[in-house]
């Protein structure tokens, strides 16, 4: 899996880059089939930076979630927390869409 972290406007610490590479890392336990993770971190203007955080799957499925705050830390977690609950709900709908069709096609009344 290859995990990419860059900034815009804003100086990647090595701090921030293993905080973002520790958090992103986990992500594939909740959707096995991610190959490539990148996390793009833009400071605006007053203070403020976004977050956002991209996973592309299999079968170019793309998984995107975003963050705007005061902390990059904060953010980078707030970012990476909304995108497991968006794989965790993709892998039970997976889930469910394989077992929907087999229960009722063999009944016969």
């Amino acid at each position: 899996m290859l995990i990419t972290i860059s900034g815009k406007h804003i100086d990647v610490t090595e701090a921030m880059k293993s905080h973002a590479e520790e958090k992103a890392s986990k992500l594939p336990r909740y959707y096995d089939s991610i190959s490539q993770i990148e996390v793009v971190i833009d400071g605006g203007k007053g203070g403020s930076v976004s977050v956002e955080v991209i996973a592309r799957a299999e079968h170019s499925k793309v998984f995107v979630c975003s963050e705007i705050g005061e902390d990059a830390y904060g953010c980078i977690d707030v970012a990476v927390h909304k995108l497991e609950r968006q794989l965790r709900r993709a892998k039970s709908k997976e889930r469910d869409n394989k077992r929907a069709g087999s229960g009722s096609a063999g009944e016969m009344t």
